[in-house]
């Protein structure tokens, strides 16, 4: 069982009591760290922090960028309908096997309901959260933070691969916004800010540093491959909610926590949704460029068994029938070291190369088979 885990929608009963033993153990915990308060001496010290002149920041830059990209977070209650029978007794294979299945087993719908965060990217109500928050769910609901007023809301696009999702609420006015910022120029050390609604603790602020960049992860069906590591605390609820940087702009979404450690929290990074957020919205999916190989890294070990003298480059395992790499002649066995000009060394990399090159586009691989280095052309296409 993987020791990470996406932050789920948090279950309604419970969770007040739930929160309220979280709180007692961070209020102890807090006071056995002697969590630092965040000062900074004039106004020139949080842009450096930042990596950026900010003329004017002053000792209330968190609180002052809070207020101003608070209101755009909301929260997300999600309702899913099931149907359950009404008595176990009917199912049992003691009772089945004595008098078969002529009788009419009853059942009742039943309501679970679940909790996340999301946040408003424009003034007409669009809102970018986790796809796990709305997945499978029958009826979404979206609570503003600033009014407390709640809307219906309705699914635009989502993608499961990359777990975002974009809803749609009609309100009777603009509302307020958060930018969507870079997350490439991020960088480790950096301060952030995360909001959202741990336990059911409604606009819950957290501050804290990016801790690390490109983090590979598998959780359940998904493989986040390029994940922003923070330390600013993340919990239950926080999913869908903003990874904000001083100047209030958007440059993660806080999607996952290790279930074996304090104070590792990861985010989806802002560059992977500005790259699909139009298709999300206009399209309702995102069209991922396919190579159909599935891959492995390769060790000293297989390196070895291939003849090869180093372990830099990707292990074709298998070759899907039909796919683009089938049609341009790669097979099982094959190394590849070269992607449209870039080295590959490892299958992670070739993974990103292959993401990051648009559909339609013919590209030259370089492979090794049998100890000779060859090359193919291949078309990439969407993947079905």
């Amino acid at each position: 069982m993987s020791k990470f885990f996406r932050m789920p929608a948090v279950k309604i009963w419970g969770a007040f009591l739930a929160g309220m033993l979280v709180v007692a153990v961070l209020s102890f915990t807090a006071g056995l760290r002697g969590l630092p308060r965040i000062t900074w001496a004039d106004e020139n010290s949080a842009a450096a922090l930042q990596g950026t002149q900010l003329p004017g920041l002053g000792p209330d830059t968190i609180p002052d960028m809070v207020s101003r990209a608070g209101p755009a977070v909301v929260r997300i209650n999600t309702t899913t309908i099931s149907e359950s029978r009404l008595d176990p007794f009917f199912n049992d294979p003691f009772f089945r096997q004595f008098f078969g299945g002529q009788f009419d087993i009853p059942s009742q719908q039943q309501e679970s309901h679940g909790l996340g965060s999301g946040f408003i990217i424009s003034t007409d109500g669009y809102i970018l959260t986790n796809e796990h928050v709305i997945e499978g769910v029958s009826q979404i609901e979206v609570t503003l933070s600033n009014t407390e007023k709640s809307y219906p809301a309705r699914l635009v696009g989502s993608d499961k691969d990359l777990d975002l999702a974009v809803l749609k609420i009609d309100a009777d006015s603009d509302l307020p916004t958060v930018t969507l910022g870079d997350s490439n120029s991020i960088r480790v050390g950096d301060w952030v800010v995360a909001i959202g609604n741990p336990y059911g603790l409604d606009h819950t602020v957290t501050v804290g540093v990016i801790s690390a960049k490109g983090r590979p992860m598998a959780i359940d069906d998904r493989q986040y491959r390029n994940l922003l590591q923070t330390d600013a605390s993340i919990n239950p609820g926080n999913s869908g909610g903003p990874l904000l940087n001083l100047r209030g702009e958007v440059v993660g979404i806080n999607t996952a926590i290790n279930s074996q450690a304090q104070g590792i929290g990861f985010a989806i990074p802002s560059s992977t949704v500005k790259s699909v957020i139009d298709e999300l919205i206009n399209k309702g999916g995102v069209a991922h460029p396919w190579l159909g190989v599935y891959l492995q890294s390769l060790t000293k070990e297989s390196a070895q068994s291939y003849g090869l003298s180093n372990t830099s480059g990707a292990l074709v395992a298998q070759v899907v029938s039909g796919a683009p790499a089938d049609k341009a002649g790669l097979m099982a066995g094959d190394v590849i070291v070269g992607f449209n000009g870039s080295a590959v060394t490892n299958s992670d990399q070739l993974i990103e190369l292959v993401q990051g090159t648009s559909i339609g586009s013919q590209v030259e691989i370089q492979f090794i088979r049998n100890g000779e280095t060859k090359a193919a052309v291949v078309t990439i296409e969407a993947k079905k």
